[in-house]
């Protein structure tokens, strides 16, 4: 008997061969499935944290404002108030306990109807994601000598110092508490390591110096989307006013 041998050209066909084939197609398409599925969770994640923050962060913020109870700001500009501006030494609160809020923020060069909380403590799970403005504990409180020094985010969770780069020399910053309006100007405005605390000191120009006048300090990350570095303005109280005098003119005429 003669064996024929297979055409030219013909190869034999290995069932294993064809069934590693099969195996490695397989897991190039489970591969490939999970990282689209990550990129979905990814975008998923990103709009949460950019958008939806936002959301949530400046309903609760205007929902603490609205508990607060305190005389809303008037759309159309009120009588001029009741007594000049004061100069002398203002009232200042206790420091409060973390987390409690005791004052409000308002800008007019950030728009009519900016107001936010401001309560103790800057850490983020406790205060800065779901309150707003913190206070940094064991600085001066709004009003007294030293530096009141408050920290707030520029993205996500509400971003109440979104707009902190566009603050200028002169404008007006303004806190307030049930009892008393503190108008702070703005004086100058610097870019820092997030390690320079200086910037929260009595004096933030001079830490050796002993503390003589009445400061506002706010600080946030920068640039955008980042935390490499922060972004500080400072202040010096210009006048304040008792709540039941009326409205600061900065508040309603935009000054």
């Amino acid at each position: 008997m003669t064996v024929e041998a297979a055409p030219r050209g013909e190869r034999r066909r290995s069932p294993g061969g064809r069934r590693g084939r099969r195996l490695g197609l397989d897991v190039t398409g489970v591969v490939g499935e999970l990282m689209v599925t990550a990129g979905v969770f990814l975008l998923a994640f990103v709009a949460w944290q950019l958008w939806w923050t936002d959301v949530e962060g400046n309903r609760a913020q205007a929902e603490i404002v609205e508990s607060l109870d305190w005389a809303p700001v008037p759309t159309a500009e009120p009588a001029a108030p009741a007594v000049d501006p004061r100069r002398d030494a203002p009232p200042v609160l206790a420091e409060p306990e973390h987390a409690v809020t005791f004052a409000t923020l308002l800008v007019p060069r950030w728009g009519a109807d900016y107001e936010r909380p401001v309560s103790e403590g800057v850490d983020r799970a406790g205060v800065l994601d779901p309150l707003g403005i913190g206070h940094y504990p064991g600085t001066a409180m709004a009003g007294d000598v030293g530096n009141f020094s408050i920290s707030g985010h520029r993205t996500t969770y509400g971003k109440p110092f979104n707009r902190i780069t566009e603050l200028v020399e002169g404008d007006a910053v303004v806190v307030r508490t049930a009892d008393t309006w503190y108008v702070y100007r703005v004086t100058t405005t610097e870019i820092v390591s997030p390690s320079d605390v200086r910037v929260i000191g009595p004096v933030p120009a001079d830490p050796a110096a002993v503390a003589t006048e009445r400061l506002i300090t706010l600080t946030t990350c920068h640039p955008m989307y980042s935390a490499q570095q922060r972004y500080v303005v400072h202040g010096v109280l210009d006048y304040w006013l008792p709540t039941t005098a009326g409205f600061p003119v900065e508040i309603t005429g935009g000054a």
